[in-house]
């Protein structure tokens, strides 16, 4: 499997027009990095509660049959990438209070990115049942979007066409 190229100039790339720079790599790797998809998608992103959860799903689920319609195989990952972070950091904001999982402050790496480096776990609070709820809608739609047939059939052709 391909691994995904963290040295890529990602904010001035359109991946709609070199789709062969796209690697789909592990969950959710470059979901806020590859243009011009964050853009199109981070605004409708949101997990405060189940209604806004509810909206946020839909919109994205909505967008991820569009870029199917349009044969775009990267804006539907991402699209499904988004679903899968909805539903992640939901369960994350569930079982840690303010959403912080470890302690101390985020150091970044080389490339600028975060990550636990070494930090201590923080102990799991009581779990937010507000936030489990928008976790819950967000699995469904992220369920329903890595198991939609014509996703499915798109990725296996991107796969074929450029490797993963």
């Amino acid at each position: 499997m391909r691994t995904f190229d963290y040295t890529l100039d990602y904010k001035n790339l359109n991946l709609r027009s070199s789709p062969e720079l796209y690697v789909i790599g592990k969950g959710e790797q470059g979901v806020l990095t590859i243009e011009p998809y964050k853009s199109e998608i981070l605004p409708y992103w949101r997990f405060k509660n189940p209604e806004v959860a509810k909206d946020s799903s839909e919109k994205i689920f909505s967008l991820f049959l569009e870029y199917i319609r349009n044969n775009d195989f990267v804006g539907a990952d991402m699209a499904r990438k988004f679903l899968q972070m909805g539903y992640t950091r939901a369960r994350r904001y569930a079982n840690y209070q303010g959403g912080k999982k470890y302690e101390g402050p985020v150091p970044e790496d080389k490339n600028g990115f975060s990550g636990s480096h070494g930090r201590k776990l923080k102990e799991r609070g009581p779990e937010d049942p507000i936030k489990a709820q928008s976790a819950k809608i967000f699995k469904k739609k992220w369920d329903d979007a890595k198991n939609y047939p014509p996703y499915m059939k798109l990725k296996e052709s991107f796969i074929q066409k450029y490797g993963r």
